[in-house]
């Protein structure tokens, strides 16, 4: 009897004291209906969140590609801020320009004579007026303008043969008054006109000269394969402006005959 009585006094206690009795722990109601809970719980869903999650993942990164695939290519440097390319587009802009400034040149006066003997006895007696010009080989004589003079003469013959003859003017600044002669084989003259702007396709003097390569040449008068051995050619023509004239002197397309060439080069006011 008594141990039913202490034992009802201890449940009686035990009702009586609260979760807040004991300091430090906080109450916390629990789920009374946990069977229910479980019911509740829809697995569909949370492989439906899981689904929605991933598309979501997978439209950011779109968007991430989408915006990249918009983004604006570097800019192009400016022209002439380093680079090989800059300076040989600034080098080919600069040649067009000094083209477009060149006036165009009026064609040349020329005329023949009869009097080849007379031309051939004359230049016997005056220093280096009668050359050979070698098989294969393009002589080149370089008159530069003078402030004195308006215009460039030349009369020249030959003996037995004939020989192409063309004219250039070159544009460069004047840096000597001297009148000079150059001579080469027709190989090497082309390789010089080569190294300034590029390869070209051969020329034919039967068909006159082929286009010049230097961007400061003017062509005045087409090579061509001139009768001096019948009559003497002669001709003028007014300076454009300063430079130098380049009279051309062709035997590049003999392979046997060396050519005896009697030529003056004078000029007049």
């Amino acid at each position: 009897m008594e141990g039913f009585e202490a034992t009802s006094e201890l449940q009686s206690r035990l009702s009586s004291l609260s979760i807040s009795s004991f300091p430090g722990i906080t109450s916390k109601q629990s789920d009374t209906r946990p069977l229910d809970r479980l019911q509740n719980t829809d697995l569909s869903q949370s492989c439906t969140q899981s689904k929605n999650q991933a598309e979501m993942d997978e439209n950011k990164e779109d968007s991430v590609h989408h915006s990249e695939g918009n983004e604006e290519p570097p800019a192009e440097p400016a022209p002439g801020e380093g680079g090989e390319e800059n300076n040989s587009s600034g080098s080919c802009q600069l040649s067009a320009e000094m083209k477009a400034q060149m006036p165009p040149l009026k064609p040349p006066t020329t005329w023949t004579s009869a009097a080849l003997k007379e031309l051939k006895a004359k230049l016997r007696t005056e220093d280096d007026s009668v050359v050979t010009v070698y098989r294969g080989d393009i002589m080149t004589v370089h008159v530069p303008t003078v402030p004195e003079a308006k215009k460039v003469c030349w009369e020249f013959a030959t003996d037995g043969y004939d020989i192409g003859f063309g004219i250039y003017f070159d544009w460069s600044p004047v840096t000597s008054r001297s009148i000079t002669v150059h001579v080469s084989e027709s190989s090497d003259d082309e390789e010089e006109e080569e190294e300034i702007e590029g390869p070209v396709g051969n020329g034919d003097v039967e068909k006159g000269s082929k286009t010049q390569t230097n961007s400061n040449l003017a062509e005045v008068l087409p090579v061509y394969r001139q009768d001096s051995h019948v009559s003497v050619q002669g001709g003028s023509h007014d300076f454009p402006g300063e430079g130098t004239y380049l009279l051309k002197f062709d035997n590049s397309y003999s392979l046997w005959r060396n050519k005896t060439l009697y030529y003056r080069v004078y000029y007049s006011a």
